[in-house]
């Protein structure tokens, strides 16, 4: 069994304990650290964008002759669960406990943040925990801030931040940040069942699009759209909230890092960008605290509060929020 897995023969399998948060007790500072020039953001900025601006250009240009309606349709459907899986499931509820809810939500957004192909649950928590333990220091699984201040050094963080770091080899005390998780026998399943649900998040598209179209070809299609070219789509989002957020935009509070509200990953990524307010208030199922930050993981959650789905739903009151203002 491997150490992500492991978990005593003692415990047992009732409710989810709350997860330590490690982020609580870092101090805060005032510091405010330095600025990207503004070559630098705007070159950032633009190689989150032009990928995008390609598939888009790519859609458009097979408009007809490889991209339909129905393609379309699939891209965007499984882009909304699969990205909710990971933002309301694997990081809200598994990671940071932000709201409570039941064994069938848990199995179901554990399900679809797994289709979303980020790893295993109890990985993907354990990485994002000591993301918030080490944020923008030694030890920080995906800090850009670590390369350096060149020119060079600040491009070679961006891209750790981005992707290199998934090339780099796990710590070896990772199963300690997952020892609440690892009690639930459901919750061991559906990690220890990954490769299964990946499969599962490229056969429902093929099949929807075979079964809409009748055709071979649509079966084909909606493997690519719906399957591979979501999963390109819910990474670089994911990706860019690791690189872009801890590199360009606002800093409303007092925090001990780098992290920034992004305003086009507050929309593109459900309400994560929003990620200098999730650092300093961590447990919160609320991320864009303002009436104009759109959170539409937030939306899901009192969703479920209203159905009587979802209980104690953390949301910091306006005066811890006052308190923390820089």
């Amino acid at each position: 069994m491997s150490e992500l897995t492991r978990c005593s023969s003692a415990q047992t399998e009732s409710a989810l304990l709350p997860a330590p948060e490690p982020a609580a007790g870092l101090p805060l500072t005032e510091e405010d650290p330095p600025r990207l020039s503004l070559r630098l953001r705007v070159a950032n900025l633009a190689g989150v964008i032009v990928p995008f601006l390609g598939l888009f250009g790519v859609a458009g240009f097979l408009w007809g002759r490889g991209f339909s309606w129905v393609d379309l349709g699939l891209l965007l459907s499984l882009y909304v669960l699969t990205a909710l899986g990971v933002t309301v499931g694997l990081h809200r509820l598994f990671t940071h406990r932000a709201f409570e809810t039941n064994r069938v939500v848990q199995f179901v957004l554990g399900v679809l943040g797994s289709m979303a192909v980020q790893g295993p649950l109890f990985k993907w928590v354990a990485t994002h925990r000591r993301h918030h333990q080490f944020s923008d220091r030694e030890h920080d699984p995906h800090s850009p801030h670590q390369h350096g201040q060149s020119v060079l050094g600040l491009l070679r963080g961006a891209w750790h931040a981005h992707v290199g770091w998934l090339f780099q080899p796990d710590p070896p005390d990772l199963g300690r940040y997952v020892k609440d998780l690892a009690q639930s026998r459901m919750l061991r399943v559906v990690n220890a069942l990954f490769p299964v649900w990946v499969l599962v998040g490229l056969l429902i598209p093929a099949v929807l699009g075979g079964l809409i179209t009748r055709t071979w070809l649509g079966v084909a299609s909606g493997l690519v759209w719906g399957g591979l070219a979501r999963i390109f789509v819910v990474h670089h989002v994911t990706w860019s909230i690791n690189s872009v957020c801890h590199l360009w935009g606002r800093r409303p509070y007092k925090s001990n890092d780098q992290s920034r509200d992004n305003v086009v990953f507050g929309f593109l990524g459900m309400g994560e960008g929003w990620h200098h307010t999730h650092h300093v208030f961590p447990t919160s199922a609320r991320h864009g605290l303002r009436w104009w930050q759109v959170d539409i993981s937030y939306y899901v959650i009192k969703t479920l509060a209203f159905m009587r789905l979802a209980w104690n739903v953390r949301v910091p009151t306006k005066e811890a929020q006052a308190a923390q203002r820089a």
